[in-house]
């Protein structure tokens, strides 16, 4: 049994399918507030039915503020190796190094002859990789010029750059011994797929793997062990057998014996990505940290009648008892206090509807509960942010940040560093709010309307509310437009239409957590 000990990280790995692109970037979003680590898209230049993958994660990262993109695997013989340590290093630093990069050697050979590139034979093809990833390595640096006399990638003299923002994991999709062998020797990870390498195969893979690594003076843990997982079809073959909830045991057993442990899930349906983030996550990493506590040095050693995939309490979204549920702790929806800043709140919140259900949260289990608090956590983080994005205002305001430094620096901070321009700061606190809203809209609110036909008179009016938001956010646009070309009075404007987002969305915040708690309790988000 081998377990390297690294953190769990989960992922998606949507179809990129021309015909679906909107469904693609919602599936990255949802991904993205739910807190996944990883979105992940195959890439396939000759394929017409897919969006380009660069393109494609180059979207996803300016729509999403903490999840990372990779390719799931760039196609080598399509993407020659300068040009992509440049699109990578570049989409690295601006998305705030967000980019890892999986890196496949190639096939389906007829397409790729086909889209221009060169046929190559299985060795050749390893040993083009192992060029590539020496001509990466290289550019990455940032520093000097690069040289690498390869026989199938050769760079002479061209200068190094730009450094990616971060250390850019490498990892291979790798199957057959070199290719192993080649991922211990140089790769961060080992990414294959079910299907191809199916978990009774894992390990007499990872041990070429390790072997290679040892060899090259690495540790075996060095190299981090990636899995494309998808659900089981109903006719039977590989994949993850039963329900969201059957998985945690699964994908425990193949950390605790395998140590795969970031798991990429190839969904196409949003309601399967929550379930994903929300329940199989959490009780995943939960059975894995028992088992390691366990095998810890000094630790007591399990009753040999216990099996140690059993848990002990129920995972997030499994009911629990009716005892259990008398005794969980009530839900409180974020209070109104009615203060406003403006006179300009553009509705009638007195019209507002109500669900029917005017009652406390009692009654309702743990697991239940989770559900409508959720959307509070996501809801608090919009008003911290709505709090940050009111203070650089002010700070320009009162000459402490000069207006001229927020036109100049666009997208040179990060958020995690605290030094956000006026501009890029507000732009992209307003995708957010945007993104969140989309998410409502096109999943969480139909599934609702369609489970409890008591709630779609306040879902009805949530969407409508949405709408004006929708139109406050340009207003926003606007005043920074305005700020930009100097243009007199553009500061008091801006100041005036924060205080008017600031009233309409707080509103807002504090009735949907209000009237939603009952439907969301009873009925979760998909």
């Amino acid at each position: 049994m081998t377990d390297y000990g690294h953190a769990l990280e989960l992922g998606i790995f949507p179809t990129p399918e021309v015909s679906s692109a909107e469904r693609v970037l919602e599936l990255a979003q949802l991904a993205d507030v739910l807190g996944l680590d990883l979105v992940t898209v195959q890439d396939h230049p000759y394929q017409a039915r897919h969006l380009d993958a660069w393109t494609l994660l180059s979207v996803i990262g300016a729509r999403t503020t903490a999840v990372r993109v990779a390719p799931n695997v760039v196609n080598l013989p399509l993407r020659p190796p300068a040009v992509l340590a440049k699109s990578v290093a570049t989409l690295d630093v601006l998305t705030g190094g967000r980019v890892e990069l999986g890196l496949g050697a190639g096939a389906f050979w007829d397409a790729i002859e086909a889209a221009g590139g060169t046929r190559l034979s299985p060795r050749e093809a390893v040993d083009a990789l192992e060029e590539a990833v020496a001509v990466l390595r290289a550019m990455w640096t940032g520093e000097g010029t690069v040289r690498v006399d390869g026989r199938h990638h050769r760079v002479h003299g061209l200068h190094a750059g730009p450094a990616p923002a971060h250390p850019v994991g490498l990892w291979l999709g790798a199957y057959k011994p070199r290719m192993l062998r080649l991922t211990g020797r140089v790769a961060d990870g080992w990414l294959p797929s079910m299907g191809y390498a199916d978990p009774d195969a894992l390990g007499a893979m990872n041990a070429v793997v390790d072997e290679a690594a040892l060899e090259a003076g690495r540790a075996p843990e060095d190299v981090r062990r990636l899995y494309n997982v998808f659900p089981a079809r109903s006719g039977g073959g590989s994949g993850l057998r039963g329900r969201p909830s059957d998985w945690p045991e699964q994908l425990a057993a193949l950390t605790l014996a395998h140590g795969m442990s970031t798991f990429v899930l190839g969904p196409d349906d949003p309601g399967l990505v929550q379930a994903w983030a929300r329940e199989v996550a959490p009780a995943t990493r939960k059975l894995v940290e028992a088992e390691r506590e366990r095998r810890a040095p000094g630790s007591a050693p399990a009753p040999a009648e216990e099996p140690v995939e059993v848990q002990d309490e129920p995972a997030p979204g499994i009911e629990t008892s009716r005892r259990q549920a008398a005794t969980a702790p009530p839900f409180v929806p974020t209070p109104d206090d009615g203060r406003r800043l403006t006179g300009d709140l553009p509705w009638d919140e007195a019209s507002r509807p109500r669900y029917p259900d005017s009652s406390d949260s009692s009654g309702y289990t743990e697991a239940q509960l989770a559900v409508p608090r959720h959307l509070v956590d996501v809801h608090d983080h919009l008003r911290t942010e709505l709090a940050q994005v009111r203070d650089v205002v002010d700070q320009v305001a009162r000459g402490m940040l000069s207006v001229g430094s927020a036109r100049s620096a666009v997208n040179a901070m990060t958020m995690r560093q605290n030094q956000w321009t006026l501009g890029a700061y507000c732009e992209s606190y307003c995708r957010v709010v945007t993104g969140h809203h989309t998410l409502e809209d096109a999943s969480i609110f139909p599934h609702l309307r369609w489970t409890d036909p008591a709630a779609a008179p306040v879902i009805a009016r949530l969407e409508e509310e949405h709408e004006v938001i929708h139109d406050v956010l340009d207003d926003v646009d606007r005043a920074l437009v305005a700020l930009v070309a100097d243009e007199d009075g553009a500061m008091d404007r801006l100041r005036h239409v924060v205080d008017v987002l600031t009233d309409t969305l707080l509103s807002h915040l504090a009735y949907e957590e209000r009237e939603l708690m009952h439907p969301l309790a009873r009925h979760g988000f998909h």
